[in-house]
């Protein structure tokens, strides 16, 4: 394995190359949002929220993203690096600690030391941050798993001014859950002269001490938070393949008492996680779902659409109908193989029901088809 992710964080001098309109959420939006975890409560004000509503969707770390997206998160930035929120961040204890990475910009050039670093998207990044000690450091920390274990690339760091941490890379090891002892990480820093050097500006350092922006040396960007919020924690598991029921249980939990009763908002939507592994039959998946993207129509009527290869897409059309609140009749009886303007009909039939667990503007969890769990992402309103 290479070695990950010491310039994911802005420790090189060259980090690694890796919807539309702006919306408000109805369930995390507000001036204010107050959520308990077993931690505490999370704070994040009205300018805090717009960045990580932007955030929502956003795939590896920022690797993945519409440009139009990216533009939002590129806008929600910089409102909150104009109010530079705690004055002078490195002399404040807010900084310190474990921070999990959520975004960072990717500049196309990478030395050939960052294009090393790989796979580092299916893994939870964290920089932890501790400048008020006799040996202050800062380091970067890829987590494998809660069972595996973690790597973690440390760096002798000395604050410069009440903005900026410097930095000098000096050793890293891996901590594996199943050996009692650090395997040391065999990086020649010191035959890396400059390139083990670096330094980190803080642009932004929330009141409550959850949300920290920097750049780092080539004007990277990297949003960073301390606790995160439910929708965020269950995208953070679906990357990871981690904790992805739990995370479920626990956004629906949060929403359950809330008066306001989920819809189903029309605009395409991709799925993303299913509680059921697709079965040997392509054509079933296909038509029960469990793959590709649907399309919500505002008129009642619904399409699944799947992209098969050379520009084939499976397309299957039918209606939903409300029942009762949260749930709806699916009638699947219209589908096809297309290419272009032409199209192979196939005739199939599908009918279930589907119930809206939890739903806001851009994430969606229902039960389906054979009662199966789906969580989808908003790609596109209509």
């Amino acid at each position: 394995m290479a070695m990950i992710a010491v310039a994911k964080l802005g420790f090189f001098p060259t980090p690694p190359p890796t919807y539309s309109k702006h919306i408000r959420f109805r369930t995390y939006s507000s001036s204010i949002t107050n959520k308990t975890t077993e931690q505490g409560i999370i704070k994040f004000n009205e300018h805090e929220n717009r960045l990580i509503d932007a955030l929502i969707g956003v795939q590896g770390r920022g690797r993945s993203a519409p440009p139009q997206q990216l533009q939002e998160v590129e806008r929600a930035v910089q409102v909150l690096e104009e109010l530079k929120g705690v004055s002078d961040p490195t002399y404040s204890d807010l900084i310190q600690g474990r921070w999990r990475l959520m975004f960072t910009t990717r500049p196309g050039t990478a030395s050939p030391i960052q294009r090393t670093f790989v796979g580092v998207d299916n893994f939870s990044v964290f920089q932890e941050i501790f400048l008020q000690t006799d040996d202050p450091r800062v380091s970067n920390i890829v987590k494998f798993s809660d069972a595996v274990g973690e790597l973690k690339v440390e760096a002798v760091a000395s604050i410069k001014d009440g903005k900026r941490i410097l930095f000098r890379f000096d050793r890293a090891a891996f901590a594996f859950k199943f050996l009692p002892f650090k395997v040391p990480y065999p990086v020649p820093f010191k035959l890396l002269g400059d390139e083990a050097k670096g330094w980190l500006d803080t642009t932004y350092l929330s009141d409550s001490g959850n949300i920290r922006i920097s750049r780092g040396n080539k004007g990277t960007t990297f949003v960073l938070q301390k606790e995160i919020e439910p929708r965020q924690e269950l995208l953070s598991a679906i990357s990871t393949g981690y904790g992805v029921t739990q995370a479920i249980d626990k956004l629906i939990s949060a929403t359950r008492n809330e008066d306001e009763e989920p819809q189903l908002l029309e605009g395409e939507w991709k799925m993303i996680w299913s509680s059921q592994m697709e079965t040997d039959s392509w054509l079933e998946n296909a038509a029960n779902g469990l793959m590709g993207s649907q399309i919500v129509k505002r008129d009642g009527q619904l399409r699944f659409l799947v992209d098969i290869v050379l520009g084939l897409r499976f397309s299957m059309s039918g209606t939903y109908q409300k029942v009762e609140p949260k749930k709806y009749q699916v009638k699947m009886d219209d589908a096809a193989i297309v290419a272009g303007s032409f199209g192979l009909p196939i005739e199939m039939l599908s009918k279930f029901n589907m119930e809206l667990k939890y739903a806001d503007d851009k994430l969606r969890i229902t039960t389906g088809y054979n009662n199966i769990v789906f969580v989808h992402l908003r790609v596109q309103s209509s």
